[in-house]
């Protein structure tokens, strides 16, 4: 961090993370001396692929797969895009539906607008007020046209955690393929594809200290398709492009070291998380905690402060070095409420009054015990 970064808090994981300095030192021969295309059947080319080829190893260790059952992209969305158009191209026919749910990421939302242009129905399910679904309701949806189920492990903006192992079970057993978003949830709780049950599984690098631009798609074997480019024979024909091998090197790196220490960081991240948020709690009147207390994530903490604008709470907090979001980076440049939070029956008030502040292992008691001597103070100043 340079002396610039350092009187900055930086409480805004979910958006990104900064780079292991261990995931740059594996990248940065591949951006120097080993620069050779993967598909190359020279020395160049084969190094490159040897890269590849462990770090394909290594992402498959951390969700307890097999490494032919990885597929690179560039990150969450195109996972995401991948496997809801993919699979929607692969097995869909005239009438098919999808079931997600109301407060998915925008890449699951947007895929789910897109298809519907093109004619598949979807089914987008209720939550509560802890943001979770219902699985009576899921039950009670599926029917003989439905071809993929798509619930995200955990959420972007709240951190609750879904019931994926027990609706993947469901999905199973109605024969019906099931997508999980655990782009948010890996590095933070376990992640096992075999023990969720799920048939495709979203990653990304950069939320858990990874390189940006680099993801992952999880598709079970025997599963067709799913493509979403298509080109030359990357990804055994199911990705194609030449492949960003210092990012994907990077990425298995980043794997290796989250699965080392998930359960010492999600215990220490878990308690700078209660220590937040119960200070805000002590010190601050007219609050209300967004997101479920008992399935969450160990690092998320929503907030929603009675008569505050949270951008402009945002900003206030920005200009005294501690940097936070009003809820998912893919929507920060839009002045209108969250969508998760007006799912989960939040006013709009609570929902434009909210920040999210996500924490890493990167983070210091030290830093929380700043943020909460100066929050009281900005709340105080934009309520009068």
């Amino acid at each position: 961090m340079n002396s610039e970064n350092a009187r900055y808090i930086y409480l805004d994981n979910n958006a990104t993370t900064r780079l292991h300095p261990e995931v740059l030192e594996e990248m940065l021969p591949y951006l120097s001396d080993n620069y050779g295309n993967a598909s190359s059947v020279h020395w160049f080319g084969q190094e490159a692929r040897r890269g590849m080829d462990s770090a394909r190893e290594k992402v498959a260790n951390f969700i307890g797969a097999s490494s032919d059952e990885i597929v690179f992209t560039s990150g969450g969305t195109e996972a995401d895009n991948q496997a809801l158009i993919g699979i929607a191209d692969a097995v869909g026919r005239p009438g098919s539906r999808i079931i997600t749910t109301a407060v998915e990421h925008q890449a699951v939302m947007n895929s789910c607008r897109f298809l519907e242009k093109k004619g598949l129905a979807v089914t987008y399910l209720s939550v509560d007020s802890q943001g979770r679904i219902d699985l009576g309701t899921l039950a009670d949806s599926i029917d003989d046209d439905v071809i993929l189920i798509s619930i995200m492990l955990a959420n972007n903006e709240v951190g609750t955690v879904q019931p994926v192992r027990e609706a993947a079970e469901l999905a199973k057993s109605k024969g019906i393929l099931f997508h999980t978003d655990a782009v948010q949830a890996a590095g933070r709780i376990p992640v096992d594809v075999r023990a969720l049950g799920v048939d495709l599984l979203s990653l990304s690098g950069h939320k858990f200290h990874g390189p940006k631009g680099c993801g992952a798609l999880f598709v079970r074997s025997g599963i067709p398709g799913p493509v979403l480019i298509h080109g030359g024979h990357h990804e055994r024909l199911r990705r194609a492009g030449t492949e960003n091998v210092s990012a994907i090197v990077g990425f298995g790196r980043a794997c290796s070291i989250a699965a080392a220490r998930l359960e010492d960081s999600s215990l220490f991240v878990g308690s700078l998380r209660d220590r937040l948020e119960r200070g805000i709690l002590e010190r601050i009147s007219g609050v209300k905690v967004n997101g479920c207390q008992e399935h969450r994530l160990p690092n998320t903490l929503n907030v929603s402060f009675e008569g505050v604008d949270g951008q402009f709470l945002a900003m206030d907090l920005d200009m005294v070095g501690i940097a936070v979001s009003t809820g998912s980076a893919c929507k920060s440049d839009m002045r209108d409420p969250s969508y998760v939070l007006l799912a989960m029956g939040c006013s709009v008030a609570q929902a434009t009054g909210c920040i999210r502040f996500s924490l890493s292992a990167d983070n210091t008691e030290e830093e929380i015990d700043k943020v909460l001597d100066t929050l009281p103070k900005l709340v105080e100043e934009l309520r009068d």
